[in-house]
């Protein structure tokens, strides 16, 4: 099955602001984005497609030499929804489904990608792929493409929870044990 992953990195920041979290640096010295989406070059996801928005610009730059793709989306500002919608359009038609890749999760390894993408070649179709850690829900979630129209009526800055909520009765739970589906890094707090 053909996976691709979406790195969402178009958000505003606001948390941060005025800096734009994505490009700050985090662990390693490398920008949270950057961090993100050489896990998801490292995993079986091909292609890897990150959504611009904000500060397109600084953010293809912290990319600078690595094979993805990108998408911008002009909406940016209303939310995650605009985000997803553009990110899913730019996705090539073969795909069966898309790992939607948080651009403030720099703990996501290759390998937590690559359990997300065997649960869903295992799992009956159509299915969404939801990873927990000790039961609680984490990111970052592998859509079937069979869900990719629905994206459509999404609105503001919930993502994709109305979907989810919508479809429960397709959402495999996978346990990872793995606290990195649960660290975002939303505010200046999350950095100390």
């Amino acid at each position: 099955m053909k996976v691709a992953a979406l790195v969402l990195a178009a958000g505003l920041s606001r948390r941060m602001a005025p800096r734009n979290k994505l490009l700050m640096a985090e662990t390693g010295g490398r920008a949270m984005v950057a961090r993100v989406a050489a896990a998801a070059l490292a995993s079986r996801a091909d292609p890897v497609v990150v959504v611009t928005g904000h500060q397109e610009d600084a953010v293809k730059a912290s990319l600078d030499g690595l094979a993805v793709r990108f998408v911008h989306a002009p909406d940016y500002a209303q939310g995650m929804s605009a985000s997803l919608q553009a990110g899913i359009a730019g996705l090539p038609a073969d795909i069966d489904g898309a790992l939607v890749c948080l651009g403030d999760m720099p703990l996501i390894s290759p390998g937590l990608l690559n359990r997300l993408i065997a649960a869903f070649e295992f799992a009956q179709r159509p299915a969404i792929i939801l990873p927990l850690c000790d039961g609680v829900r984490g990111n970052p979630l592998l859509w079937d493409s069979a869900f990719f129209a629905a994206f459509a009526t999404l609105s503001g800055d919930r993502g994709a929870r109305p979907l989810l909520e919508k479809n429960a009765a397709h959402v495999v739970a996978l346990e990872t044990g793995d606290e990195a589906v649960l660290r975002d890094f939303d505010t200046p707090e999350a950095f100390g």
